[in-house]
């Protein structure tokens, strides 16, 4: 393996084991996150085969944490289940019997999600803003979601954490003015200066965020832009406080340092690891999404050989030779790994979808987490619906593929 090679692969597995960490009460987004390996790690061929943990132990701070001790993802020469560490089967979920015996066992696996939706993973309107109501009185913690996943019982694990995070963003962005003012940056810093001032070793700015109902991270960012603005000659630039965010060591006091390291960590819905976490998990279901497609026979462009020829709106993927589905014409197929509410869904059609249509002709659109089921009212004007790939797929030679 080249040098910079092993460097991507030691950065790739330190990423995850602090994804990991910071997902201590959700394993479910941590056994998605490994399946970012398959792409980047060269392990395509490991998927459905269990890999053991080679990476190294973990900081201090994370040891003994239940994320850790349910073990991690290896690289590729992990990845053959040696030893007599019996195999996942493929598309096994987290928790099925089978998983965690291996779980207990140290080993963890990459595998795709399952190819078929989830109980309720499509809710409708009234179903949703049941859910949504629900989170209006509760704080963005694990705990919270906890209690939502006992509150719904009968919804998917997967749908409520997704939902639970479009929540809180779009709470976020409606209070994020009121934040940023000059009058509130400093009651924030002098509060932060005080609190360290009294004990250096508590979790002030993770404690200030949750009193003022803040993102963590975005809390970090604002004090960290103002320690500069105060210590350094020059205005600091968003990229460099974008890299000290990514990697708090760089962040010239140590006090400080490890406040922003706690936010980070303990933030579940913003900053460097959840940026993480969805980019990984996007690029999965868009590889699971390929890999479907081709089991299918179907021939496709994908979106970066679009982009070769000079298209600049481009669907996640395009079919050569269109399909029929639910007695619908495909021409392309876009991947969401989020679940589709009004918001998002809107914005989608506006910025995407509309545009994919007129480019392309009409198209089909998996939301891999559920939506809301009356946003699905656009089929016969082009724009198809899905919570999973689609089963009765219909080619032009009259067969289901």
């Amino acid at each position: 393996m080249s040098g910079g090679r092993w460097q991507d692969t030691c950065r790739l597995r330190f990423r995850r084991h602090l994804c990991s960490y910071f997902l201590v009460g959700c394993p479910y987004l941590t056994w998605r996150l490994v399946a970012f390996g398959r792409a980047h790690c060269g392990c395509s061929e490991t998927r459905g085969r269990a890999i053991r943990s080679t990476a190294a132990s973990p900081p201090p701070s994370c040891r003994g944490s239940p994320s850790w001790a349910a073990g991690g993802a290896g690289g590729k020469g992990a990845s053959q289940g040696r030893r007599g560490r019996s195999a996942v089967p493929l598309g096994a979920h987290p928790s099925s019997p089978n998983t965690k015996a291996a779980r207990a066992q140290g080993v963890f696996f990459l595998s795709p999600p399952p190819p078929s939706p989830w109980p309720n993973m499509i809710l409708t309107k009234a179903q949703y803003d049941e859910i949504a109501q629900c989170l209006v009185s509760v704080p963005p913690t694990r705990q919270s979601l906890r209690k939502l996943k006992q509150r719904f019982p009968s919804q998917s694990q997967a749908t409520l954490l997704s939902i639970f995070s479009q929540e809180y963003q779009k709470h976020i962005k409606r209070t994020h003015a009121k934040h940023h003012t000059s009058e509130a940056i400093e009651s924030y810093y002098q509060r932060y200066l005080n609190g360290v001032g009294k004990n250096g070793a508590a979790p002030v700015l993770l404690e200030l965020a949750n009193e003022v109902d803040y993102a963590p991270s975005l809390m970090a960012r604002i004090i960290l832009e103002r320690f500069l603005q105060e210590h350094e000659e020059t205005p600091p630039s968003k990229s460099v406080i974008n890299s000290m965010l990514r990697d708090p060591s760089q962040i010239p006091d140590g006090v400080l340092a490890n406040q922003v390291y706690q936010c980070v960590v303990n933030d579940c819905c913003y900053g460097p690891l959840v940026d993480c976490i969805k980019h990984a998990i996007g690029h999965e279901h868009e590889v699971l999404l390929r890999d479907l497609l081709l089991e299918k026979n179907l021939s496709f462009l994908d979106e970066d050989q679009l982009r070769a020829k000079g298209y600049d709106k481009t669907p996640d993927f395009i079919l050569q030779v269109p399909v029929a589905v639910e007695g619908h014409i495909i021409h392309w197929i876009e991947s969401k790994a989020s679940f589709g509410d009004e918001c998002s869904h809107h914005a989608y059609l506006h910025d995407q979808f509309w545009s994919y249509w007129n480019r392309f002709g009409p198209g089909l659109v998996i939301y891999w987490y559920g939506f809301i089921q009356e946003l699905d009212c656009n089929r016969d004007r082009g724009i198809l619906l899905k919570a999973c790939f689609p089963t009765d797929i219909v080619t032009l030679c009259h067969g289901v593929a």
